[in-house]
């Protein structure tokens, strides 16, 4: 279990993610370390469906430890390693430290340990139609929206998915179905042990160079990750995104199927005419030469192309079994139009979180760079007249604030008020001089007219906030951490302060 490299010139990584994964049942009774996290409970729930004996621990308890619990899955709060006795296999996330007590118990032990994501493969091995969705942004959204649009087909698809999607009763089900919806994390280099029978990138982008080093480093993992496609398997690949077209262009080059989709006029899934505003959008769609009119519950030009990333796997790729072409007719592009169409979110993608004395609260789990930049935009556009876009932003890991401040600035700056909170640390120790001010900074130097304010405590927040905002404006809370408890508090503060001005 000692440090290696992958061949491919991928970082050292603790797990030989491109070794065949045992059986399910091979692996006794079953230990997840983290239990809580929204990967890992996925997994849980999975194990747990295919009949294995499944505990599990977790520094803190939640709504998710809660639900695992009721589902009959023995969890403790706290790590301990006498957690982890009586078990044959531990399964970690990327975020488990090697002095974690249970880890090195489970190590010292000589017990079978796996990442989260050899988990996963094991749980797909045998699906027929494995799709994995990758990408710097939306392969949440974009995961959610094929398990949700699948689902109501009455596929019974399983999936695996990082976020919740509204419509379904959690972010994972083994179902009965021949496909299987894999949201391939690319953070750690995880995504090469799929071995996918479609594969999705939605983009490819700099990010998570906590792990990979480099912008190059970056490309090369996705090139391993398209090389693991089953043969014939197609590459679905948005055309809009510099980086997911030079994967495109290179795969083509090696004879594989490749299936473009976006505003890019060489894509064979391809969107025109966006009609954006609101809490929902509206596009034009052409397939073989016939267009379409799209509509969508969700709001966001990056909706638009996640849902027509989901149109092209469901028409060139879960309906490839079929005699050519018939998985094409207009009338089978317009039914999965219409089961798109009803796909209502993910939670804290864009979630409506309430409304008090006219301020709605809107959340959003955006943390890097583009996924701000989409938020905002998103919020741009959902203003009525007359009012304001209010973004409060909590930084996400030390390394990702000191390497891309400028490019959150710049993100943030089409807000009208922009609170900046501490960062959240998450996984990193603090690193000296990087505090959530350099991105308050940053906004400041991009655009004169934004009111910045850094408010480093998430205690101190609310009564800011309640002293900022007025009827008509739209506030908008992003980040990875525990900003998400931001707008429930804010609109009791709201509520309660409209009750005291006697409104």
């Amino acid at each position: 279990g000692g440090s290696m490299t992958l061949s491919s010139g991928l970082p050292p990584t603790r797990f030989d993610y491109a070794a065949p994964v045992p059986p399910i049942a091979a692996l006794g009774a079953v230990h997840l370390i983290g239990i809580g996290g929204a990967g890992m409970s996925a997994i849980a729930r999975m194990l747990l469906a295919r009949g294995l004996l499944v505990t599990g621990s977790d520094a803190r308890a939640s709504a998710t430890v809660d639900a695992l619990t009721r589902d009959g899955i023995g969890i403790r709060i706290g790590q301990d390693a006498a957690n982890v006795t009586g078990v044959q296999t531990v399964i970690v996330s990327s975020a488990i430290r090697e002095d974690n007590p249970e880890l090195a118990a489970a190590r010292a032990a000589g017990l079978r340990v796996m990442h989260r994501s050899q988990a996963l493969a094991a749980l797909a091995a045998d699906s027929p139609v494995r799709i994995a969705i990758a990408g710097a942004n939306g392969k949440t959204t974009t995961s959610s929206m094929l398990a949700v649009v699948l689902t109501l087909a009455g596929r019974d698809p399983s999936y695996a998915v990082g976020g919740d999607p509204v419509q379904l009763d959690a972010n994972a089900r083994a179902g009965t179905g021949e496909e299987f919806v894999i949201e391939a994390d690319e953070s750690d280099g995880s995504f090469v042990g799929y071995h996918p029978h479609v594969a999705l990138v939605t983009s490819v982008q700099p990010d998570h160079l906590d792990f990979y080093g480099t912008a190059e480093a970056v490309e090369a993992g996705y090139r391993a990750f398209v090389d693991t496609l089953e043969p014939g398997g197609p590459l679905v690949a948005c055309l809009d995104d510099p980086g997911a077209r030079r994967l495109a262009d290179l795969a083509r080059s090696q004879g594989r199927r490749v299936v473009g989709y976006g505003f890019s006029a060489d894509a064979q899934v391809r969107l025109s005419d966006a009609r954006l505003g609101g809490l929902g959008a509206e596009a034009t769609i052409e397939v073989d030469d016939a267009a379409y009119p799209m509509r969508l519950s969700v709001p966001g030009e990056h909706n638009l192309l996640n849902a027509a990333g989901v149109l092209a796997v469901a028409l060139f790729a879960v309906v490839a079994s079929e005699p050519h072409g018939a998985g094409r007719s207009p009338e089978r592009v317009i039914g999965w139009l219409d089961l798109l169409s009803r796909f209502s979110g993910v939670r804290r993608r864009f979630e409506r979180v309430g409304e008090a004395v006219g301020v709605v609260v809107v959340d959003d789990y955006a943390h890097n760079p583009a996924k701000v930049r989409a938020a905002v935009a998103t919020g741009r556009g959902a203003v009525e007249a007359g009012g304001r876009l209010v973004v409060v932003f909590q930084p996400h890991l030390y390394s990702r604030t000191r390497d891309f401040a400028a490019e959150f600035g710049a993100a943030l700056a089409p807000a009208d008020v922009v609170v900046v909170t501490d960062v959240y640390a998450a996984r990193e120790d603090p690193l000296p001089g990087v505090t959530g001010a350099l991105v308050a900074d940053a906004v400041r130097g991009v655009r004169a007219g934004v009111q910045v304010e850094f408010v480093p405590a998430l205690g101190d927040v609310v009564p800011a906030l309640t002293g900022l905002v007025a009827p008509g404006d739209l506030v908008l809370t992003v980040g990875a951490g525990d900003i998400t408890s931001i707008g429930p508090a804010l609109l009791l503060a709201l509520g309660a302060r409209s009750i005291r001005e006697g409104q």
